[in-house]
């Protein structure tokens, strides 16, 4: 009965999520269809043979993406496990290691290097963790799981482009549970937009190739609103009914720091603000009970990366740590 439930859902074309009716047998039928849609898109058939090839459903993926640590910690405990001092420690030595490469890159795109070693130290521990996951097998999970079908789906099919472009080998396409690939862990999409060659060697290699990781990761920021004159924002102090009331980073236009003081808001010390001509906005993760910072364009950048407060957060501190 369990089977031929899962038939008739995949023969009508309902949605279904893991959780109720994952199975080999509906989730082989989904790759079909992934199947037929590489090859309206123009990806060569020893690409999709060899991409495809022995594919299976991938319970753990589907767990970690219903289990985001936003969901499971507070904002003062996810960043005291993301931005560790042992981590800091290795963010200043690396960003001395590698400076002339990221002083040239953060020049050429206009990006504060710290930012970048920042990026580079949350995403994957500089390069040390970047997922074993097999990126085609795992998005195509993902996909099949229904709760972002269309986002996972696309990302296949990114996915697909890469290996047809000869960026990387399947066997090589590793990356974490959601797909992210290489040391600053771009989707397949992401890799497509932003990824660089950051060496002058031709290749846009973003798993071994540190300067390509650095450029690459720059190139993103820079192509998505990235501003150099400023940092990412502040923590402030302010009234709960102030909160209640301006939270929020969705208006298109924020308020100078000047509107924010005379509105109440204060320096984490409670002194003034600075006198910058700046827009901010105000945001509490935690909501009212939580801390509160003034965030600038920069932030909102940072959020166009991941679209979690926790993240921009993690990489804000990390970088307001490296000399």
């Amino acid at each position: 009965m369990y089977k031929r439930l899962i038939s008739i859902f995949v023969a009508i074309g309902v949605g279904m999520s893991s959780s109720a009716f994952a199975s080999e047998e509906g989730f082989d039928a989904y790759v079909d269809k992934l199947k037929v849609e590489a090859r309206e898109k123009g990806i060569s058939e020893p690409i999709i043979g060899a991409a495809f090839k022995g594919i299976k459903y991938t319970a753990h993926a589907v767990k970690a993406d219903n289990n985001q640590p936003e969901k499971k910690l507070s904002l003062e405990q996810y960043i005291t496990r993301a931005v560790p001092d042992w981590k800091v420690k290795q963010a200043n030595r690396l960003y001395q290691q590698n400076k002339e490469a990221l002083e040239r890159i953060g020049k050429q795109y206009g990006v504060q290097p710290r930012f970048i070693v920042a990026l580079w130290g949350v995403e994957s521990n500089f390069g040390k963790i970047q997922g074993n996951y097999n990126v085609v097998e795992a998005l195509a999970t993902l996909a099949y799981d229904g709760r972002r079908e269309a986002l996972f789906r696309k990302q296949v099919m990114a996915a697909l482009e890469i290996l047809q472009d000869g960026h990387i080998t399947i066997d090589d396409m590793k990356g974490s549970w959601a797909g992210a690939m290489g040391q600053c862990q771009f989707m397949p999409t992401s890799y497509l937009t932003y990824a660089v060659d950051g060496n002058g060697d031709g290749k846009a290699d973003i798993w071994n190739t540190k300067a390509d990781v650095f450029a690459s990761a720059a190139n993103y920021l820079k192509l998505s609103g990235w501003n150099n004159e400023y940092t990412w924002g502040r923590p402030v102090q302010l009234s709960k009914e102030l909160a209640d009331t301006f939270e929020g980073t969705e208006t298109e236009k924020g308020k100078t720091l000047a509107q924010w003081q005379q509105l109440g808001v204060m320096s984490n010390n409670k002194g003034t603000l600075p006198n910058t001509d700046i827009q901010a906005w105000l945001i509490q993760p935690d909501g009212g009970n939580g801390k509160s910072y003034l965030i600038y364009e920069n932030y909102r950048t940072l959020l166009k990366w991941n679209r979690s407060h926790y993240f921009a957060l993690a990489v804000s501190a990390l970088a307001d740590r490296i000399q």
